[in-house]
């Protein structure tokens, strides 16, 4: 006989958690500019959120809650440890507003699964470049290659993405 009891609020938030996660590891990143702050600040952010899932309501976004929640702590990080932030108000609000019109399901899979068909000289610049916040000169050097092949490279790997992303979404 099948279960038909409601979820425990546990099993809901896991797999809010689980459906979020790549989003909010992207929105600390890019908030962030560094991956190890942005893992801190997006773990800081879903104990919060568990924390306070009582006082959740249920009508709003679940996306929308968490990235606010990480925005707070983005400043709180920035607060102490004497840092100015690059994001003001507008451009936090235009921020959001991106993600908002970004696809949520699936996309960070079908990102993944594109960068997965790239070959290693094009991903190579992607990771360094994206992943690594490394300038182009950086890049080049990690690489061991020149600068100018990097962002021919970094070019091809965005156009090839591109391709990728825009086929995935037209077959859906």
């Amino acid at each position: 006989m099948p279960d038909t009891s409601e979820p425990t609020p546990r099993q809901t938030f896991s797999a809010l958690a689980r459906e979020h996660h790549r989003m909010a590891l992207l929105y600390a990143r890019t908030l962030a500019g560094e991956e190890h702050t942005a893992r801190d600040l997006s773990q800081d952010a879903f104990l919060l959120a568990w924390q306070n899932w009582s006082k959740f309501d249920v009508t709003r976004d679940f996306g929308s809650w968490l990235r606010g929640i990480i925005r707070n702590k983005w400043r709180e990080h920035c607060r102490k440890n004497s840092r100015l932030s690059s994001w003001d108000d507008e451009a936090l609000s235009k921020l959001e507003d991106t993600i908002k019109e970004l696809p949520q399901s699936g996309f960070f899979d079908e990102l993944k699964d594109c960068l997965d068909k790239l070959p290693e000289t094009l991903l190579g610049p992607i990771l360094a470049h994206y992943y690594q916040d490394l300038s182009t000169a950086e890049a080049a050097e990690q690489l061991n290659a020149s600068e100018p092949a990097t962002r021919k490279r970094l070019q091809r790997g965005r156009a090839a993405l591109k391709i990728c992303l825009t086929s995935k979404t037209s077959h859906a």
